[in-house]
C-alpha cells in the first residue's frame, strides 16, 4: 500500500463499453482480465442493462428469508437446466467466498445429521484459492494470502495440487500416471471416517497462477470420493459460465459434484450474486419438524437479490440466443496458437490454458524454472507496460493472466496478445 500511495494518480474508470473500460480522461483500455474474471458479454450489454432496468421498476429487493420472488424462482430453474445432472437444489448467496462457505457448512451438516459425527474434516489442495472469508481461507493454500490468518482457521487435510509444471513429486506427465492423485487416495484411505468433503477447483487453479490439471484428474477425484464416501465440492466460481469453453468445467469430464459453488460470471459481471447447487439427497437431511431445527441456518440480507437474479437470467439468455459457446471455440483455438511461439522465449517458462483462461509464467532461468525475485515485481512491471499500451492486466506473481470477456472480437483478441508480447519483450531480456 505504501507503493500504491507513492505512485499516486490511480486509474479511475468512468464507464465501460464492449471489451473496453474508459477512464475519466476518455482513454480506452482493453479489459484483458474481464474486471477480475466476471465480465462475460462485454460492458453495457443492452440485454442485461434493460433486464436490470425492468426489474428495478418493479422490485429492487425482497428477502428470501421465509419469502421468495419470481426472478429467484426463474433463475433457479435455469441454473438447474444448465448444471451437471443431479444438481437440483439452489441456495443463493452473495459472492464466491460465501458460496463455498455454504457448501462446506452443508457438507458438514449432512454428515452430522446422518449420525456420522466424526466426518468433519475437509481435503483441500496446495495452491488452492476459494475466497477471503475465514472458512474459505481455511481451504486455501496460498501462503502469501493466508499465512497471517493461520491461527484463526480450521484445520484441513492438505494434498498436492495437480500442477504438472511445478510437480510436487518431481515427476513428468504422463509417465507419472497421475501419482498426485494417488497421494489424495492415501489421505482418503487413512482418514475415511473423518472426511466430510473434498474441495476442488475443477481443471484450473486460477488464483494460484492458472495451474491446469491433467486430463482425467477431475474424473479420478469423483471416483475416489465415491469409493471412500466423501462429498465432492466443486468451486466453479472462476471456471463457470463459459470460461473453460463449456458452461461449467465439470462438463469436460462428465462429472457431477455433490455441491457446486458459482458466482463471478453468474450475472455476466454486472451485479454480485452467487449460488450453491446441490443434490436432493443433501437437501433431504435438512427436512424435519419445526422443533427438530434441521433447517440450514445460513442467510444473507441480500441473498437472491432480484436485480442480480434478473441480470443472471439475461446473462443465460444471451448464452442461448447468441450461441456464445459455439462462437467462442475458434477464439479459444486462436488464443492457443497465438501463444504457442512464446513457449520458445527464454524468459517464458510455461504457458497454461484451458478455454479462455490462460497464464504465461515468466522465469529468470528457464532450464531451472527459477522465478524472478519477488522484489523485482516482474509480473507487475509487465502489466504496467501493457497499461501504457492500453491493455489492463493483473499479475498473479510472475504469471500473466489472460482472461478476456468471452465476447471479445477477434481484432481485440489479436491486439491483446500483441500488447502482451510487446510488454514482455520490453521488460525481460530478449527472447531466445
Amino acid at each position: 500500500m505504501r507503493e500504491v500511495e507513492e505512485e499516486g494518480n490511480p486509474l479511475i474508470i468512468a464507464k465501460g463499453e464492449g471489451s473496453d473500460l474508459i477512464d475519466i480522461h476518455g482513454k480506452r483500455y482493453l479489459d484483458g482480465v474481464s474486471s477480475i474474471w466476471v465480465n462475460i458479454h462485454g460492458h453495457r450489454h443492452p440485454k442485461i442493462v434493460q433486464a436490470i432496468i425492468r426489474q428495478i421498476r418493479t422490485l429492487a429487493h425482497s428477502t428470501l428469508l421465509g419469502l421468495t420472488h419470481l426472478p429467484a424462482i426463474q433463475l433457479a430453474e435455469k441454473l438447474i437446466e444448465l448444471a451437471p445432472p443431479g444438481l437440483t437444489k439452489v441456495f443463493y448467496s452473495d459472492n464466491g467466498s460465501t458460496a463455498v462457505e455454504v457448501a462446506v457448512k452443508m457438507a458438514y451438516a449432512f454428515w452430522q445429521q446422518r449420525d456420522r459425527p466424526r466426518k468433519k474434516k475437509f481435503i483441500s489442495f496446495a495452491h488452492a484459492y476459494h475466497g477471503d472469508t475465514l472458512g474459505s481461507v481455511s481451504l486455501g493454500g496460498i501462503d502469501l494470502f493466508h499465512h497471517l490468518y493461520h491461527p484463526l482457521l480450521f484445520e484441513t487435510l492438505k494434498v498436492p495440487a495437480p500442477t504438472c509444471y511445478h510437480c510436487p513429486l518431481s515427476l513428468q506427465y504422463p509417465s507419472c500416471k497421475m501419482a498426485c492423485a494417488m497421494e489424495v487416495e492415501k489421505v482418503m484411505a487413512e482418514h475415511t471416517e473423518e472426511i466430510a468433503g473434498l474441495v476442488i477447483e475443477p481443471l484450473v487453479q486460477a488464483a494460484a497462477g492458472m495451474f491446469t490439471a491433467p486430463v482425467g484428474y477431475l474424473k479420478e477425484m469423483r471416483r475416489l470420493c465415491d469409493q471412500y464416501g466423501i462429498l465432492m465440492i466443486a468451486d466453479e466460481v472462476a471456471t463457470g459460465f463459459g470460461r473453460t469453453g463449456k458452461m461449467f468445467a465439470c462438463e469436460h469430464e462428465q462429472v457431477t459434484p455433490d455441491l457446486m459453488a458459482i458466482a463471478k460470471g453468474m450475472t455476466g459481471g454486472y451485479l454480485p450474486l452467487a449460488a450453491t447447487l446441490t443434490t436432493q439427497e443433501i437437501y433431504d437431511v435438512f427436512l424435519g419438524e419445526y422443533a427438530q431445527f434441521k433447517t440450514f441456518f445460513h442467510g444473507h440480507s441480500y441473498t437472491g437479490n432480484p436485480l442480480g437474479c434478473a441480470a443472471a437470467i439475461a446473462n443465460i439468455k444471451i448464452f442461448e440466443e447468441e450461441q456464445v459457446l459455439t462462437k467462442l471455440a475458434p477464439k479459444i483455438g486462436f488464443l492457443k496458437e497465438a501463444l504457442r511461439p512464446l513457449r520458445r522465449w527464454t524468459h517464458v517458462g510455461d504457458i497454461r490454458q484451458i478455454g479462455f483462461m490462460a497464464g504465461i509464467e515468466l522465469v529468470m532461468n528457464k532450464k531451472e524454472k527459477m522465478a524472478y525475485p519477488l522484489e523485482w515485481r516482474m509480473g507487475k512491471q509487465v502489466c504496467d507496460e501493457a497499461r501504457k499500451r492500453g491493455v489492463l492486466l493483473r499479475p498473479l506473481g510472475n504469471v500473466l493472466a489472460l482472461v478476456p470477456p468471452l465476447s471479445i472480437s477477434m481484432k481485440d483478441l489479436k491486439r491483446l496478445i500483441s500488447v502482451v508480447k510487446e510488454s514482455i519483450q520490453s521488460m525481460v531480456l530478449p527472447r531466445g
